[in-house]
């Protein structure tokens, strides 16, 4: 079979021996709110709680006899070591996962609990990747990729022929989490040729999109660093054979932020009570953004729900940016002049609008800073709330879009410093015991911690805000150890909040 029979390898797919055709499900509330017909197609309620299952199982099951006598092994974080898992157990051979030191209990135990050897190695997906391939040809396993293989594809494709089924009448557009590709390259394969009318069209985080960048270079663009929240997603370079697909078959890319994801979770506990874990919200948070780019009314839109395997402890942080994402919360800091009245007249500027945070830190002996955040129903209310402040005379700053504003500065409010030299930066830190330990033994002993802050989120990482004393003349030092540490970071120096607030 050529590499592009796709219609003949997605119709011939083996999945239904351990995969569930689900259900393509109405969306009443959220599609009220779009004013579009939004359909969640449900691959939560596959038995592993996640589309993966079925590329795992089509690409086993295609295995010789002779191979698969002797095992498979895989390298994931999560879905994919769960698909492979139970295809494995259904198949009757054995599976070796490799996921890195990072991954959650949870996980490690959903995987182990289906019969399947975990093999802890790394911090990343590569790191597990590199040690996978290592086993493979050790033990002389067959290796199942969790996305840039042809039968993986062509599995995760039946959910393209499932869509055009359940709904015979018009579709305008099928919205499909990105990662490495291979799920919205089986479902573009298929509907592409099926119903070429149907746009398709892939979501991406905004800091983990390796395919919108390598579309638009017209060459597979490796990421140096990529976001973590929506670990599903979180690939540093898309597949070989899926760009070559999505290239030819996915008409355009959507872009999110955390907060949009956050606040899809929530449109979709609304409407369903189920809880998706962020890469399985990422095709709503799409759906939502594209339809209010383009003016869409009307319109009949699919989102994929991909996956369900979300931490609980991580669901605090959901429900805080939840609100920001959906623009119901407004952080805005509000500078107004110490003297008699100057507060009164702020709270009377607000109005009867609810406030759901407030802290206020004196500046000095003519002014004071108030981070506050107030209740609103769009970007419009909040644009005319700061345009109301000014008038008042309060020098005001919208922070509703400002991630350490949101994750750091609203829990640090209360504590001011003039540190010389002072350099202020944000870490991604990988949830592990001696994350903090690298991090210290990697820096300079005479730059001096100036401030540190650490919050945990829930995640498989931690977010983490430093303040470092670095003198000009060894910025290029401190650059290096940048690169050394190998922890994603932004310089945060010249940020508003931070000069407000903790300068």
């Amino acid at each position: 079979m050529s590499r592009d029979d796709y219609l003949e390898r997605i119709l011939k797919a083996r999945v239904y021996d351990v995969a569930s055709e689900t259900p393509l499900d109405p969306a009443p509330a959220l599609s009220k709110r779009l004013r579009n017909t939004l359909l969640l197609k449900r691959e939560d309620l596959q038995p592993v709680f996640s589309f993966k299952v079925r590329g795992a199982y089509n690409k086993m099951a295609a295995l010789p006899a002779s191979r698969l006598r002797k095992g498979v092994i895989a390298a994931s974080a999560g879905n994919h070591a769960q698909g492979v898992a139970l295809a494995a157990q259904r198949l009757g051979c054995r599976a070796v996962i490799v996921m890195p030191v990072t991954t959650p209990r949870i996980k490690v135990n959903a995987v182990a609990a289906r019969g399947a050897e975990v093999v802890l190695c790394g911090d990343s997906y590569s790191d597990a990747y590199a040690h996978a391939m290592e086993l493979k040809r050790r033990r002389g396993l067959a290796f199942v990729h969790p996305y840039d293989d042809a039968d993986v594809i062509a599995g995760q494709g039946t959910i393209g022929v499932e869509i055009l089924r359940q709904h015979a009448r018009p579709i305008d557009a099928i919205f499909v989490p990105v990662g490495g590709g291979g799920l919205i390259s089986g479902i573009a394969a298929y509907v592409k040729r099926v119903r070429p009318s149907v746009k398709v069209v892939g979501v991406e985080p905004t800091d983990a999109d390796a395919m919108a960048r390598s579309l638009k270079a017209g060459r597979r663009v490796k990421l140096d660093h990529v976001g973590l929240f929506a670990d599903g997603v979180a690939v540093k370079q898309v597949g070989a054979e899926t760009f070559r697909l999505c290239r030819r078959f996915v008409d355009e890319m959507v872009l999110v932020d955390t907060d949009e994801m956050c606040a899809a979770i929530k449109d979709v506990f609304e409407d369903t009570r189920v809880v998706l874990e962020p890469a399985g919200a990422l095709a709503v948070a799409g759906a939502k953004a594209w339809a209010q780019r383009h003016g869409a009314r009307g319109r009949t839109l699919v989102a994929v729900a991909s996956g369900a395997n979300t931490n609980f402890d991580r669901l605090r942080f959901i429900a805080e940016e939840a609100e920001l994402g959906e623009h119901r919360e407004a952080v805005l800091a509000v500078t107004i002049p110490e003297r008699p009245g100057s507060f009164k007249r702020f709270c009377a500027a607000l109005g009867e609008r609810s406030v759901t945070e407030f802290n206020y830190r004196l500046a000095d002996s003519s002014e004071a800073h108030i981070f506050v955040g107030i209740e609103v129903h769009g970007r419009e209310e909040t644009a005319r709330i700061v345009r109301t402040l000014r008038r008042q005379g309060l020098k005001t700053v919208d922070l509703s879009d400002n991630d350490m504003a949101k994750w750091h500065v609203r829990h640090m409010v209360g504590g001011r410093a003039r540190a010389a030299n002072e350099l202020l930066y944000r870490f991604e830190f990988p949830e592990r015991p001696g994350a903090l330990g690298r991090f210290l033994a990697s820096m300079r002993s005479d730059w001096n911690i100036s401030l540190f802050h650490y919050r945990n989120h829930g995640a498989d990482y931690g977010r983490v805000l430093v303040g470092m004393q670095v003198p000009p003349r060894e910025m290029g030092e401190f650059k290096a150890f940048l690169r050394k540490l190998g922890y994603p970071y932004a310089d945060e120096t010249r940020n508003p909040s931070y000069r407000l607030f903790l300068l």
